[in-house]
């Protein structure tokens, strides 16, 4: 537990040093400030993949599935490989999100910062349950693999979501039962006070709408990442790792994400190979390289394809 403690503390630290200092004051996040904290995140990322192999190295940490420290390691990261690949579909829903709502660029930051803290709450919440029912039910990868695969069928012949509207949502529609529901900012504000009477500002209701969609894409990533490794802690940190660099990612690919229309196909080709890895994780294992370099390998030729793709259409 000591090791589980420092983590979450250090992560809380992490936050507090952002919103207190470094976004104390609302301000429009730069594509290269966002490219400086993108790099940041990543490193830190990389960079854990050693404390991993240390903690493993000198059982430190839990190993309840009797892994040595460079497995550990390459679970790890390939872990996070995946859900940061995956966290890309949700920037594209946050693009709309604060579109329709009409958030101002310098209030951005603050939304996804509240709405970030939210999500490892509960993607600790699904993962601490994922990990307890696949223990207990061995058929339930069966069932995880099953759905991601269907997951990446669904996003192979689904039509465009330009259509989707925010506003339509059940959570907008929730909201607006409970109360009234302002269409203006007040500064950085949630809640303002009309005629004596509190209502929600669309600061406050884009960060529901996001978290919920958040729910959703983590009903794709956590099965997903349970098909690398039940570990707790390598599950956990891992995701933790791709969400906290979401937001830098946001701001340096928000302006760019035409350019890389060709990773959706990256993400479906992942999607469907840790599906089928569960599927017949009980009669054949992939060596735990095989994963990391199909997952690098389809990011790899994603992002290639849709530059190439990019600079021709120009």
């Amino acid at each position: 537990m000591t090791v589980w403690i420092i983590f979450l503390a250090t992560i809380l630290i992490f936050l507090a040093l952002d919103l207190g200092v470094f976004n104390k004051t609302p301000h429009i996040i730069s594509s290269k400030e966002a490219g400086i904290w993108t790099g940041v995140w990543v490193t830190l990322s990389f960079a854990f993949s050693g404390v991993i192999n240390w903690l493993y190295s000198n059982e430190y940490i839990a190993n309840p599935t009797g892994i040595k420290p460079a497995v550990a390691t390459i679970k790890y990261i390939t872990g996070y490989l995946i859900e940061l690949s995956l966290s890309i579909d949700n920037i594209f829903i946050i693009a709309v999100i604060f579109a329709a709502f009409k958030i101002p660029q310098k209030y951005q930051h603050r939304v996804l910062f509240w709405g970030i803290l939210g999500a490892i709450v509960f993607r600790g919440l699904m993962i601490y349950f994922g990990v307890i029912l696949i223990n207990k039910f061995s058929w339930m990868t069966y069932l995880f693999g099953a759905f991601l695969i269907f997951t990446a069928v669904k996003m192979l012949f689904k039509k465009e979501e330009e259509d989707f509207n925010p506003k339509h949502s059940l959570v907008y529609r929730m909201i607006g039962k409970i109360i009234p529901i302002t269409s203006h900012t007040e500064k950085e504000h949630f809640f303002t006070k009309i005629n004596n009477v509190n209502h929600a500002t669309p600061l406050f209701v884009a960060l529901l709408v996001i978290e919920f969609m958040d729910m959703l894409f983590a009903l794709d990533s956590v099965p997903a990442i349970l098909a690398i490794t039940s570990d707790p802690f390598l599950v956990f940190s891992s995701n933790i790792f791709a969400i906290l660099g979401l937001r830098s990612m946001y701001f340096f690919l928000a302006n760019m994400l035409e350019k890389f229309s060709y990773l959706e196909y990256s993400l479906i080709a992942i999607l469907s190979f840790v599906g089928i890895k569960m599927l017949i994780v009980h009669y054949y294992k992939f060596p735990e390289w095989v994963s990391l370099g199909f997952i690098a390998l389809a990011l790899t030729v994603g992002i290639l394809i849709s530059l190439s793709r990019d600079r021709k259409s120009e």
